[in-house]
């Protein structure tokens, strides 16, 4: 079930050569710059592009992501912005254009271009006719979190937000052409250009290798973790166990002596006053949690009015959100929006909350549902939740497979959770690593000081 996979070889960037000696650049994000690298404005290696579409040279429209970079807007998940009716509104971009979002820049929408195409107004095209120097090597540059930090001075737009671990969130801050071209770079010899772009492809390529790697671990866990659940409410823990018929299409065979009965005869929906001063309570896909400060997570209400008390313990059902597995036994007492199912129970709550999120993993709330929002199912009205059929164990079955569950699933996520934090280490050390080779902080193999 679990993909093997060879670590990469980490460099200790302590203990990588540096060059012999180093002069001040007087920019902060660059720092120190070895003796032999010259600090240039970045006029004298670009220049802006201000070649317009109009009249239309070419239909093909290119978008810029964070994610992808450039790409053709016809490519698949290839995010940016949305395309424009007018074509004649467009600017052009170039094969090795550097193209950057004017207002997304700062938290790296920026790349460069392998396709001739039209690019929205709002973006920025530089290109290069020098002969000593490497647009391949200054795309490493843009593409620093160093370098885009910089610009942060230059913002004009939305107030900027920071994560918990430091790292930028959405934002909206527009850097001018003029602001642009205040900005200098380093310029290291033409040959040590090529040799950290060589050096920098060849470790990333490996970085995102493990990465992608650890993305599909994940995405594994996640699958056994959705199997594990599945079999589980559905066929007991005993596989010898003597079958019979559901009469139900999707589900098929299921122990002989379970019971099937309706989730409004299993379940009690209650309608508890709000509490004074207490926590937001927010059912979701990821659990039941405590809204945090001003974030908004899109599953809470827009009215003060319309809340309503949870107690710990109490199962909650989100009535549009339950396709997707928003359900959950709350870990906290305080209120939810009325737009959750808020519910009691004589069974065991964490054995029906598990079956509940077995629909969502099998899409049956989509099948049985009329869909107000595209993809969802709304279960807001609590007769048609309560006509949905549920699988009632005797009592000890119940319990146990609970219990199975909790520890399977807990095992499952404290394996995730490692991979996820492997994942940020290994993009933190990217980040590193392109900052240090792109400033000259390491010297890269190949590279001969005279």
């Amino acid at each position: 079930m679990y993909q093997e996979f060879r670590e990469i070889r980490v460099i200790d960037l302590a203990n990588v050569p540096k060059y012999k000696s180093y002069k001040e650049s007087g920019e902060e994000w660059i720092g120190s710059i070895p003796t032999n690298w010259e600090l240039v404005p970045i006029r004298a290696i670009f220049k802006f592009r201000n070649e317009k579409n109009d009249p239309v040279k070419t239909e093909n429209i290119l978008s810029l992501s964070i994610a992808h970079g450039v790409t053709e807007y016809s490519e698949e998940g290839r995010g940016g912005n949305k395309r424009k009716d007018d074509l004649s509104a467009y600017k052009i971009a170039h094969p090795k254009d550097i193209v950057m979002n004017s207002m997304n820049v700062i938290v790296g929408a920026v790349g460069m271009s392998k396709y001739y195409g039209a690019i929205s107004p709002v973006y920025y095209a530089l290109y290069t006719q020098k002969d000593d120097a490497l647009v391949e090597y200054y795309e490493k540059i843009f593409l620093n979190e160093g370098f885009q930090r910089g610009l942060l001075k230059f913002g004009k737009g939305i107030l900027i937000k920071l994560s918990g671990t430091g790292k930028l969130n959405t934002i909206r801050m527009k850097v001018s052409t003029n602001d642009l071209k205040t900005l200098y770079f380093p310029k290291p010899p033409i040959a040590e250009q090529k040799l950290i772009y060589s050096f920098l492809e060849n470790k990333i390529s490996q970085i995102d290798e493990a990465i992608g790697i650890k993305k599909r671990q994940i995405e594994l866990l996640k699958e056994r973790s959705q199997v594990i659940i599945q079999n589980a409410v559905t066929q007991g823990l005993e596989p010898s166990t003597l079958k019979k018929e559901s009469g139900i299409q999707w589900l098929g065979e299921i122990p002989s002596h379970w019971k099937i009965a309706l989730a409004k005869h299993s379940l009690q929906k209650l309608e508890r006053p709000r509490k004074q001063n207490g926590d937001t309570v927010i059912c979701s896909n990821h659990g039941c949690t405590k809204l945090l400060g001003d974030v908004n997570q899109g599953l809470v209400s827009l009215t003060q009015h319309d809340y309503q008390g949870v107690n710990e313990g109490d199962l909650l059902v989100h009535g549009m959100d339950a396709w997707h597995g928003a359900i959950a036994i709350s870990k906290h007492s305080g209120d939810c929006t009325s737009v959750v199912h808020v519910c009691d129970s004589k069974h065991n709550k964490g054995f029906i909350a598990y079956f509940l999120k077995m629909l969502a993993i099998m899409n049956v709330y989509k099948v049985i549902s009329n869909g107000v929002r595209q993809n969802t199912s709304d279960f807001r009205s609590w007769s048609k939740f309560g006509d949905i059929e549920i699988l009632i164990p005797p009592r000890d079955e119940q319990d146990a497979i609970e219990s199975f569950l909790d520890q399977q699933i807990s095992k499952t996520e404290q394996a995730i959770s490692l991979a996820e934090q492997q994942i940020i280490k290994l993009k933190e050390y990217k980040a590193t690593l392109i900052d240090k080779a792109v400033t000259g902080k390491i010297k890269v193999p190949g590279v001969i000081e005279g």
